[in-house]
């Protein structure tokens, strides 16, 4: 007897960066194939709407689209206009994936002015999908997260805002951070091996917040911080529990400690 079941298909994984959109198409079934076939996400009904999910990815189909920074003023996009931007954990492997689903992705390209390993696909209505890999990302290579049952990789600290396009302008000036993606209310801020989340200040994310980084040099990063204008909260201090730190406060009171652990 024939085997009935289907042969598995490649997983694509999770994005790691957040996305909300409202995405114009013209033909929603046929867009609810793609992205569930080709790209890989759930698709549900959500409040007499199609929502589409993949990890931290929302997408809302509609006959007109809606780019983060226009919700507000009620600006439509026509089918085919949204450009969207999901960063990967492995581009090689997420390209791949989306092939053998049938799907029609671009060479890999190296784009250098963002530091990124990245790759096009279009949907059904033109709309353009980028996914992306960091230069900084180590390629094929095990993290020690990795060898444990758990798997923890990295942690990704939220800090809410007032003002998040003035935030991300202070963290890239200010603490030296790159921005990896931003919208009006999303900073996604790397620097070396860290990746912190700048988010809206709502009623669910309010007041401040704070987290704790470990250095290489944290003699060298505080010259380098009092030197760029940042908000230093004292020099650095060395404690008897092994190790030296200091602290600085964003220009809205989040605070992050900066350690380095000695003998």
């Amino acid at each position: 007897m024939p085997n009935s079941q289907q042969p598995e298909r490649p997983s694509l994984g999770h994005p790691k960066n957040p996305v909300m959109r409202f995405l114009p198409v013209d033909d929603v079934n046929r867009s609810v194939a793609f992205y569930r076939d080709v790209l890989g996400f759930e698709v549900t009904d959500q409040d007499g709407g199609v929502e589409a999910v993949l990890g931290p990815a929302r997408i809302r189909f509609g006959n007109e689209g809606y780019s983060p920074g226009d919700w507000a003023f009620a600006i439509p996009r026509p089918p085919g206009s949204a450009i969207l931007f999901l960063q990967t954990v492995d581009v090689v492997a997420t390209r791949s994936a989306l092939h053998a689903r049938g799907g029609s992705p671009s060479d890999i390209e190296n784009v250098n002015w963002i530091k990124m390993r990245m790759f096009e696909i279009r949907d059904p209505d033109g709309n353009v999908l980028w996914f992306g890999q960091s230069y900084d990302q180590e390629q094929d290579s095990p993290s020690r997260g990795d060898s444990q049952p758990s798997g923890l990789r990295q942690a990704l600290p939220e800090l809410p805002f007032d003002n998040v396009p003035a935030a991300i302008a202070y963290y890239r000036d200010v603490f030296g951070f790159r921005i990896n993606y931003q919208q009006d209310d999303l900073g996604v801020m790397d620097r070396d091996a860290i990746t912190v989340l700048l988010i809206a200040r709502t009623a669910q994310h309010k007041g401040i917040g704070s987290f704790e980084v470990y250095v290489s040099d944290v003699d060298v990063l505080y010259e380098e911080l009092v030197g760029s204008g940042a908000a230093v909260l004292g020099a650095p201090v060395s404690h008897p529990w092994g190790l030296r730190d200091f602290r600085v406060v964003d220009l809205e009171g989040n605070r992050i400690t900066f350690a380095q652990t000695f003998e």
